[in-house]
């Protein structure tokens, strides 16, 4: 099972208001939602919240929601921040079961940008996306995505199908879309962001 666990508590009034009184109260409000249940309004004590979300393991990954003796696995999606402390405001979990097959966006990020000899003469990588959505057991959710610069050129194209998935995880879209180009002029970025705003459009 996940290795976060919240301990809930249900919350008897929804909207505005209902979230101001819980969050002076030293708690977050969330709302769960999902599976074939109603949503459910539902807050977690402040500290608990901030030192689960510092863990960076909370966004985006399986943990387990506590309410008394009763346990359930959710997906943390959304977490809101003030704007001006940074602290959270409220959050969205969504019910699933352990190995469920879920669609989540992860981060992409990309190595030995030093090794690439496109780059070095010059050339611009030109991120397509910056996250992709990939179908994954709702237990194994990758951490990120790591593409390998070494040995592109300036031209290249770095697509979905480029990338060593994990075991059992696929991307959401059949297509094999473009994450990213090595570019060697202002004509090749302007290139690579219309495939990427094409890419949006078409998904």
């Amino acid at each position: 099972m996940a290795d976060i666990i919240l301990n809930v508590e249900v919350r008897e009034r929804t909207g505005t208001g209902s979230a101001r009184a819980t969050r002076r109260e030293g708690l977050v409000p969330g709302v769960l939602y999902g599976g074939s249940k109603d949503p459910v309004a539902i807050a977690v004590r402040a500290n608990e919240f901030r030192k689960a979300l510092y863990t960076g393991k909370l966004l985006g990954h399986l943990v387990t929601l506590k309410h008394g003796s009763e346990t359930q696995p959710v997906i943390a999606k959304v977490v809101d921040m003030h704007p001006v402390t940074d602290e959270p405001v409220h959050f969205d979990l969504y019910r699933v079961d352990e190995h469920q097959t879920i669609k989540i966006a992860v981060p992409v990020h990309f190595k030995n940008h030093e090794a690439s000899p496109g780059l070095k003469k010059g050339g611009t990588l030109n991120v397509v996306r910056h996250e992709v959505e990939l179908a994954c057991p709702a237990d194994a959710i990758p951490e990120e995505l790591v593409f390998d610069l070494t040995g592109l050129e300036i031209g290249d194209t770095i697509r979905i199908g480029s990338f060593d998935l994990p075991k059992g995880v696929q991307p959401a879209m059949e297509r094999d879309f473009v994450v990213a180009t090595v570019a060697g002029s202002a004509a090749g970025a302007s290139e690579a962001a219309e495939e990427g705003a094409e890419a949006e459009a078409e998904a």
